[in-house]
């Protein structure tokens, strides 16, 4: 288990990028497994990641598992990647930007809302 100055960053910073109340993404998760496009190749397990981070967001602090760790770092990762300053810019296609928000809203961050 992460020492308790490593757990506090890592909670911080989770709560940072994952912009959407556990509400909100479980609506989400909802309406994007209902939709046509919801098979996802098995290298983007976007719905099981997406359901881990609902159940992380409904839990204490001190209830975290190591799973729940991992997926935590995993989903700053992605999201620090897709949307920092040295994320290269580029223009993407309308339907490539679309996919790149569901993709990214499936981890609990809504790319058109600030980060905190």
């Amino acid at each position: 288990m992460a020492d308790a100055l490593e757990l506090d960053a890592l909670w911080a910073e989770f709560h940072r990028v994952v912009n959407m109340t556990s509400q909100e993404l479980a609506a989400w998760l909802r309406v994007n497994d209902a939709s046509e496009e919801s098979v996802a190749p098995p290298e983007h397990a976007g719905a099981p990641t997406g359901e881990h981070v609902l159940a992380i967001l409904q839990k204490r602090r001190i209830d975290l598992t190591e799973d729940d760790l991992d997926v935590m770092y995993e989903v700053v990762d992605t999201v620090t990647a897709e949307t920092g300053p040295e994320r290269e810019p580029k223009q993407a296609s309308e339907a490539e930007e679309t996919r790149r928000r569901h993709r990214l809203m499936t981890l609990g961050h809504d790319p058109t809302r600030p980060l905190a």
